[in-house]
């Protein structure tokens, strides 16, 4: 992978990414820790390969924290945070990574209690330990930010309309993390090559992604998103509080 963050442009900050074992999570705590910044790798049931990202990135001299938690169980939630603090004295990045919704036998509701009462959870547990100045971004894809104004395809409706919930009850919060001197960026991107909503979603629809692939143009991959997730963490925030990355033709503006 190519450096993405200046060396040493994180040097004294600590950083979380949910759902980092693997995919854009892990690509983008890499970039991070590659940046000098503490590192928490979050997991929901993939133990030893968040280790294994953490023994790598240790070698970094970076600090490492592997951290379990179920996202849609507050309890855990707090749990995970307060373990970041106590082992780096608070956080400087948070990054809302973690989402889903297309996986079976979870429950009719739980895209929902996923991607919007757990990211609520999650930034309410995070004003306790994130340091002034700090930042939380929100990811996010095209399909779900747009979904009010461009359909998507059926079988991923469930998980967009639930991500824009998500989106909605964080940008309520907007006030309230400007007065604590919190900053937040959502960043959208259209479907991402090579992750488990993408696979999952082909073995619903074949040949969806191809399709959206053609109409797109391109597609990034897991590496060329996570880079972006890890540049808005630094790079000034929009007016709007919303990062576009890649291709939106296509969608439709509110």
């Amino acid at each position: 992978m190519s450096q993405i963050l200046a060396p040493g442009s994180l040097d004294g900050k600590s950083a979380l990414v949910t759902g980092s074992s693997r995919g854009i999570g892990a690509d983008t705590v890499r970039y991070f820790a590659e940046a000098g910044a503490n590192v928490v790798i979050n997991f929901r049931n993939k133990a030893p390969r968040a280790q294994k990202l953490a023994d790598e990135l240790g070698e970094l001299g970076v600090g490492t924290l592997v951290v379990g938690a179920d996202l849609t169980d507050p309890a855990s939630v707090r749990a995970m945070f307060a373990a970041a603090k106590e082992a780096f004295g608070g956080l400087d990045i948070v990054v809302l990574n973690a989402s889903g919704g297309m996986e079976s036998n979870m429950g009719e509701d739980y895209a929902l209690r996923l991607n919007r009462d757990a990211q609520v959870d999650a930034v309410d547990a995070a004003l306790d330990v994130l340091n002034p100045g700090g930042r939380i971004i929100f990811v996010t894809s095209h399909q779900a930010h747009f979904i009010r104004t461009t359909p998507t395809m059926p079988e991923y409706e469930p998980v967009a309309l639930s991500k824009r919930a998500g989106e909605d009850a964080l940008r309520e919060k907007i006030p309230a993390l400007t007065e604590r001197g919190i900053d937040f960026v959502v960043v959208s991107g259209d479907m991402i090559e090579g992750t488990i909503t993408a696979t999952l979603l082909e073995r619903a629809n074949p040949g969806a992604i191809e399709a959206r692939r053609e109409s797109a143009g391109k597609l990034y991959n897991v590496a060329e998103f996570a880079a972006e997730v890890a540049r808005a963490a630094v790079e000034p925030i929009p007016a709007d509080n919303t990062r576009l990355t890649g291709d939106v033709s296509g969608f439709v503006a509110e």
